[in-house]
């Protein structure tokens, strides 16, 4: 069996990024008995300039969308391509836009111990901010999620009191963005191919395939 590691640039505020995990989810689930996946979760922040405390959400999605009725419009499409994935969005919930620096360095520390807790933070941070209208912004906020996820609580919260790991997690959006990273969901499969935005899982799946057999027809070329 083919092993392929897919980085996934993604920010925490982003609703096609979570649409994104939730589609790529279903389409390794389809090729699970074929190829193996790792996945790094990769930091990218949407709003760097927003401040620690947050911004309201609805003034700003309304500067930046260009009114109320864009908003809503974009809202209703990505509520029903959520419901087709088991995404429950929740945008009137969300009242705070949050500056997403401190969710990065969580995802960071919950990497160094191993994937599966990442992708667990990964998943409540998207959950608390999109279903529930949860700051995750907020250390009390992280921190519930960190213990949840299987971190140790009292650590996370020396940490975030701290400036551990913010200069790593902007350096690496800065190289992310050198390297022609300027939207996400951004998908780099064995930091070799790319593929933007929230594809289809069919689209996400066929790409693992031929990755996977691009691989296997190289070693073979080999011997």
């Amino acid at each position: 069996m083919e092993r392929i590691t897919i980085d996934v640039v993604s920010d925490v505020v982003c609703p096609w990024c979570y649409l994104g995990k939730a589609r790529l989810e279903l389409a390794i689930a389809e090729v699970q008995d074929e190829i193996g996946v790792d996945i790094n979760w990769r930091p990218y922040r949407l709003n760097p300039d927003y401040p620690l405390e947050g911004v309201d959400q609805k003034t700003m999605l309304e500067q930046k969308l260009g009114g109320a009725e864009r908003v809503a419009q974009a809202h209703k499409t990505l509520t029903d391509l959520g419901r087709e994935v088991g995404i429950n969005f929740d945008f009137q919930a969300i009242k705070i836009g949050p500056n997403t620096l401190d969710a990065h360095r969580l995802i960071q520390w919950a990497m160094i111990e191993d994937r599966d807790k990442a992708d667990s933070v990964v998943t409540a941070l998207f959950k608390a901010n999109f279903e529930e209208g949860r700051n995750v912004g907020d250390h009390a906020v992280l921190l519930d999620i960190a213990e949840k996820a299987g971190l140790d609580r009292a650590v996370i919260a020396s940490l975030l009191a701290s400036d551990a790991d913010r200069d790593l997690v902007i350096a690496e959006i800065d190289a992310a963005q050198k390297m022609g990273v300027n939207g996400v969901p951004f998908f780099i499969f064995d930091q070799q191919y790319a593929v933007s935005g929230a594809q289809t899982p069919d689209v996400l799946a066929g790409a693992l395939r031929d990755i996977a057999k691009a691989k296997a027809e190289a070693r073979a070329g080999l011997n």
